[in-house]
């Protein structure tokens, strides 16, 4: 696969935090999911890829080029949405719309227009009146109106109720229907990326733990239940997370193959992407 975005041994420091040599990269074609705890580093290292922070070492190109010498060109065919909002308030849809649309020079009218018709927005209503929603549906619009390459959304389901969720997943789909088109989403909602993310990426405290295929880390890893008499010395090694009670056990491991082999008689079910990555962030912090 074509890398679209390749972020190589990025750092920024800050008092009281710090990215750490964040290095992955983006396939185009793919919906790569960027998942981790609040704080744990996912919008510092957005910011430092659209520029809007200066990064204290590392490199971040696009499509092959680097962002820091191509910034204008490589922005023009990069579309965001943040969870923060950065509209004017007191201004107009129509009104927010003159002020971003000369900034790229794909704009398309009526790209944009068949989006505010289609998510029911009024461009004469101003953004101070729109709901939480709604100030997320104009911002995809806004994000999806110059024929971005990447699209590049920061909890952008923050706060949203699970129909407006919903809605957005099928939005990105969409846009994935077309060729060479990409999505870097972060989140901390996990179950948002059940249907759609094709890659996980996990941050915690500045470092990445994994980058993998979504598929390939719900079939290799597994939430095992038992009796407390199935865990020893070689099995526990098995586990990321493993917390025991006088009434068994129940944990997440990172080898199915092994657990089937080495605990045949324990319960083994496919575990949420949610319990992987705390699985991961709580790595070694077992309970007898």
């Amino acid at each position: 696969m074509t890398p679209v975005l390749e972020v190589m041994n990025l750092n920024k420091t800050f008092a009281n935090f710090r990215l750490k040599n964040v290095t992955f990269s983006l396939n185009q074609g793919c919906i790569t999911g960027f998942i981790g705890t609040n704080g744990s580093g996912k919008t510092t290292t957005i910011k430092a890829i659209l520029g809007l922070i200066l990064k204290d070492s590392g490199s971040i190109k696009f499509l092959g080029k680097d962002m820091a010498k191509n910034e204008r060109k490589a922005k023009d065919r990069i579309g965001f949405v943040f969870d923060e909002g950065y509209f004017y308030e007191e201004m107009t849809l129509k009104e927010m719309k003159s002020v971003i649309a000369p900034a790229y020079s794909g704009w398309d009218e009526t790209v944009f227009l068949n989006y505010i018709k289609s998510f029911g927005l009024k461009l004469n209503q101003k953004i101070a009146t729109l709901s939480k929603g709604m100030r997320m549906k104009y911002a995809v619009a806004l994000a999806l109106s110059h024929h971005a390459d990447l699209l590049i959304m920061d909890e952008p389901t923050s706060g949203l109720d699970p129909l407006i969720r919903s809605e957005l997943m099928d939005i990105l789909l969409d846009f994935m229907k077309e060729d060479g088109k990409s999505v870097f989403f972060s989140t901390h909602i996990t179950s948002d990326l059940d249907k759609i993310a094709d890659m996980l990426i996990l941050i915690d405290d500045g470092k990445i733990l994994f980058n993998e295929e979504k598929d390939t880390l719900l079939e290799t890893h597994a939430r095992v239940k038992g009796d407390n008499r199935l865990i020893t010395d070689e099995t526990r090694r098995l586990f990321l997370t493993l917390h025991q009670s006088p009434y068994g056990f129940e944990g997440i491991a990172r080898d199915k193959t092994n657990v089937c082999r080495l605990i045949p008689d324990a319960w083994i079910e496919k575990p949420a992407i949610e319990d992987i990555m705390l699985a991961y962030i709580g790595g070694g912090k077992n309970a007898d």
